[in-house]
């Protein structure tokens, strides 16, 4: 995940520098430029692979907890979902799913009901807000065919080396609904497709996710109980899952506790709340008495890290005080042309490119309610065509029938005795 930009530069040579120099004197090593084989995402209509993936794909669950729904709610949710694979319904989008929300709280009701149950209209109208909402983050370019496929994360480059996927979202700090949503889709879908793995010699896929508070920070309880779930059972699938953030205390503590390797850059302290921040950061750490960690953190220079992993045994090995090598990529952002150069060379972009729009729930339930239109139209064409054929609605038939009535009632009211006095004048 690329929040800032700069991560694509992997997909181009380093280039020496006198810092650069003076690093691999220390650590006596030999620089030599490198470039990695580089994939670039989109999550919206910039310049890459575009991901997408469906409504039904996501699930009456996970859309629920996404959405941050109550259980009522969440069962309306549900039903919706089982009344559309009953009808055939596919839900490809965000507009297909609202239709049959605003189906249900109107036209639709009667029939749901019979079949499902009672349905509340408040509940309805409480999703409605809520989809519209993620709609706010600019999910409507999230969600859609053609579906992104999984498979396509673990591709080998030509040369052999493994392909390093880099997702685009430089605007998604403004949208971290946006951000969770497929971070949670991407995660529950690897977790679904992939096959257990055990303990394999190198993961099939590492996952480093930028800016991880993002995720966390708009996320519900109920989804971090869902994200914890997927972390601690997707590793014996030979997946790895790196957080990058600022300050470990982003990432709650039950998620924290699952990740085996800990590389900390340094931490400054301008207030009183910063202090205690470090503090707690130090005590993530296995205790040492060789380090004073909560003081170290603080003057830890660029390139230098404290670094903890689990060992061949799976024990946390001893706290280490580390000056890290150079990246062989260059440390800066591609420019224009050759990010156009590496979209150009990629046989996803052409893949993915395409929006498709097949028949799907919005389309379906449109043509239903313009056939019950017509139905009416033609209902109300038949009784009106009727009622202008009728010999009785002739206005001179009427007359005489008016005429004749009168007459008739008054012979029989004179026969009874029953016609009363007549007025003179």
């Amino acid at each position: 995940m690329d929040i800032k930009g700069d991560l694509s530069g992997i997909a181009a040579l380093g280039v020496l520098n006198d810092k650069i120099v003076e690093r691999c004197k220390k650590l006596n090593v030999e620089y030599k430029p490198v470039s990695f084989p580089t994939e670039l995402m989109t999550l919206n209509d910039g310049k890459g692979v575009r991901l997408r993936a469906t409504v039904s794909e996501f699930g009456p669950v996970l859309l629920s907890k996404i959405l941050g729904l109550n259980d009522i709610q969440g069962g309306v949710v549900a039903m919706i979902f089982k009344y559309c694979d009953d009808n055939k319904m596919p839900l490809l989008d965000l507009k297909d799913f609202i239709k049959v929300l605003q189906w249900v709280g109107n036209e639709g009701k009667t029939e749901l009901e019979k079949d499902y149950g009672k349905i509340s209209t408040t509940s309805t109208g409480t999703v409605l807000r809520k989809v519209v909402e993620l709609q706010q983050q600019g999910a409507d370019v999230f969600f859609g065919e053609k579906s992104f496929e999984v498979e396509d994360l673990m591709r080998i480059s030509d040369d052999g080396r493994g392909m390093v996927n880099i997702l685009r979202v430089t605007d998604m700090q403004d949208r971290p609904k946006l951000f969770s949503t497929f971070m949670l889709q991407l995660l529950a879908e690897l977790y679904a497709s992939s096959p257990e793995e055990g303990d394999l010699d190198k993961p099939k896929l590492v996952l480093f996710i930028d800016e991880a508070h993002l995720i966390f920070q708009e996320a519900s309880d109920a989804l971090l109980e869902q994200l914890e779930t997927v972390i601690k059972l997707i590793r014996s699938k030979g997946i790895g899952i790196f957080f990058c953030t600022q300050n470990p205390q982003d990432i709650p503590a039950s998620i924290l506790s699952q990740l085996g390797l800990k590389v900390q850059h340094a931490l400054r302290a301008f207030t009183a709340a910063d202090r205690k921040t470090i503090k707690q950061a130090s005590e993530n750490f296995p205790e040492t008495e060789f380090y004073k960690t909560d003081e170290l953190l603080t003057q830890l220079g660029i390139g230098e890290a404290f670094v903890t992993l689990l060992n061949e045994k799976g024990i946390p090995t001893p706290l280490v005080h580390t000056m890290l090598c150079t990246p062989s990529s260059r440390m800066d952002i591609l420019n224009d042309s050759e990010i156009d150069a590496l979209v150009s060379k990629s046989k996803l972009v052409a893949k993915y490119k395409e929006v498709v729009d097949e028949e799907s729930a919005y389309e379906i339930l449109n043509a239903k309610l313009a056939e019950a239109a017509e139905k009416q139209e033609e209902v109300k064409t038949t009784k009106a065509e009727a009622k202008e054929e009728s010999f009785f609605d002739n206005p001179i038939v009427k007359s005489v029938g008016r005429t004749a009535a009168t007459m008739l009632t008054r012979s029989l009211l004179g026969a009874l005795g029953l016609g009363g006095k007549s007025r003179r004048y």
